[in-house]
């Protein structure tokens, strides 16, 4: 027998033991949080919607274009849109989170979060040509 050679002793473990002191990554709390919390700032937001869709349904593009104009709609229309893309960029990492695993994952989330800001982007601009454009009945 090798003298230098010394008996291996196998540790049985648990996964709650080899886990435990190891701490969490601190980052998912605050993604609950701000998903909960731009959820529920989106009710009323979508409320209001609805209301306006179905109280302007029927309207010319003259009337939409001078609703859209005042501050308040704008404002509300541009809160909506910032929070409707945040909201949803917010679930979709989620899922690529759960779903995405290995190489793929930073790609794929790279991916969502550009084609999420882009498409806001593209929204918070139609806003804003809602809302800066000038009224044709101010001009006639």
């Amino acid at each position: 027998m090798n003298a230098s050679h010394t008996p291996r002793m196998d540790v049985m473990r648990s996964q709650l033991s080899r886990a435990r002191g190891l701490g969490s990554a601190k980052t998912g709390v605050d993604h609950w949080w701000m998903e909960r919390m731009s959820a529920v700032a989106l009710v009323p937001l979508s409320g209001w919607f609805v209301l306006q869709v179905l109280r302007l349904a029927g309207s010319s593009q003259e009337d939409v274009v001078e609703w859209g104009g005042k501050p308040v709609n704008s404002s509300m229309l541009l809160a909506l849109m910032v929070l409707t893309f945040y909201h949803m960029q917010l679930g979709l990492q989620v899922i690529i989170d759960d779903y995405v695993h290995g190489k793929a994952h930073l790609p794929v989330s790279l991916l969502m979060k550009g084609a999420a800001f882009l498409i806001g982007l593209f929204a918070v601009i139609a806003v804003l040509k809602l809302a800066l454009a000038p009224s044709r009945k101010a001009i006639a």
